[in-house]
């Protein structure tokens, strides 16, 4: 039975996915200048985040990793929402403080590892309000 999916942070986005193939710290793993990807061991790196759906295992790093998805958001340059195949509560953190800042949703929802593996780099989906992924 697939994973029903848990919304961390609700809201809604449509965009193209950004399938990561390991977990990301956005502390020292995401230059939110410009939403670039700038772990050199990263699968991903060199790939941009802005505008993307960001579907990853899960986050990876310090709890600073919530002031740089934070930073992001202020920049313009954040995903613009986030999908997970396993809860990361600072990932969390760090949109919530963004919407509560700045007044931007990046929707985190934790998808399962079915539904996370499932999703393919640069396919179209809608996230909605409950959490369902529908295709576009």
């Amino acid at each position: 039975m697939p994973d029903q999916p848990r919304v961390l942070v609700a809201g809604t986005a449509t965009g193209e996915v950004l399938h990561l193939d390991e977990p990301l710290s956005f502390w020292g793993g995401l230059d939110a200048t410009d939403g670039r990807i700038i772990d050199r061991r990263h699968p991903q790196a060199d790939r941009v985040v802005t505008g993307r759906v960001l579907a990853m295992p899960h986050g990876r790093g310090s709890s600073s990793a919530s002031s740089v998805l934070c930073e992001a958001v202020r920049a313009g340059t954040a995903p613009i929402a986030i999908l997970m195949a396993e809860p990361d509560e600072l990932v969390a953190l760090g949109a919530i403080v963004a919407e509560e800042i700045y007044g931007v949703v990046v929707p985190v929802v934790v998808v399962g590892h079915e539904a996370y593996q499932s999703l393919v780099d640069g396919e179209r989906v809608t996230v909605g309000p409950d959490g369902t992924v529908d295709r576009t």
